[in-house]
């Protein structure tokens, strides 16, 4: 609550002076009191915030005990959060509770409709369902979406999506455009890339690998799929290149450990 919101408009005259005076204690008293309130819950939203947080960091290191005790938490300081909800949809989801997962994603959604990332999150559910079609659109809506930050993220999704669906020229426009968007942005350079590898179109593949590295920053990812490609080129200059780079940048990557595989059994 705000003095605005008040609407108490404070006189001068000697008259008034002890009515002032009182009115004056009054609304100190209740401001006072707002304010309190409002550092309570606050500091409940803080709380819960962090616990969620807390929560999917659990969850993504596999720990779904605890990722569910920290959502519970999270829940119980706040409600009302559509973050927190989320979470809890894909705690259930790991949990294979289906249903309960669809439950915590419809009141994320009703109580932040517009929120892109409670979208993203459904989106990948739906997906994950084999809902492409309802999944794609709301991943191209949260593209569009002006409050989403990064729209390349949301086509990148709809392509892996739709590569999973077995729709690989949809999934490349997709990828594509995210590229149009943020030319740097690995993941999607990677999905399309492999993509391309896949359907043993290795030129365009290759293209797309030495393109990015020679540009950004390497990634782990790309440097393997960098030597994938050139295998399958009987490159064996290019081989050697993306290998001893991916040792030497990334030596303790899973990438490095799968190079180490993939020389044992080059087939």
């Amino acid at each position: 609550m705000s003095a605005r919101k008040t609407g108490y408009l404070f006189g001068t005259l000697p008259l008034h002076s002890v009515w002032v005076m009182v009115v004056t204690v009054v609304a100190a008293v209740a401001l006072d009191g707002c304010a309190s309130q409002k550092r309570e819950t606050q500091k409940k939203d803080d709380a819960s915030g962090y616990n969620t947080q807390l929560g999917i960091a659990y969850l993504g290191q596999g720990d779904v005990p605890l990722a569910k005790e920290k959502l519970d938490r999270a829940l119980q300081e706040n409600p009302d959060n559509p973050k927190v909800h989320s979470a809890r949809a894909m705690l259930f989801d790991r949990m294979g509770e289906t249903k309960l997962a669809d439950s915590e994603y419809q009141i994320a959604l009703h109580l932040a409709p517009d929120d892109p990332d409670v979208s993203n999150n459904y989106a990948v559910y739906l997906c994950q369902l084999g809902r492409a079609d309802d999944g794609v659109r709301r991943f191209e809506a949260v593209a569009r979406n002006a409050l989403y930050r990064t729209p390349w993220v949301a086509y990148t999704n709809a392509g892996v999506c739709l590569r999973r669906a077995k729709r690989n020229a949809d999934a490349a426009k997709n990828f594509k455009q995210a590229l149009k968007l943020r030319p740097n942005f690995s993941e999607a350079v990677y999905q399309l890339a492999d993509l391309q590898f896949g359907e043993g179109d290795l030129a365009d593949a290759r293209a797309q690998v030495d393109t990015y590295l020679g540009a950004f920053e390497e990634t782990p990812d790309l440097l393997l799929l960098g030597v994938r490609i050139a295998h399958a080129q009987n490159d064996r200059v290019a081989v050697l290149l993306y290998s001893r780079k991916l040792r030497l940048d990334f030596p303790s990557s899973a990438q490095t450990k799968a190079l180490a595989d993939l020389e044992h059994n080059p087939g």
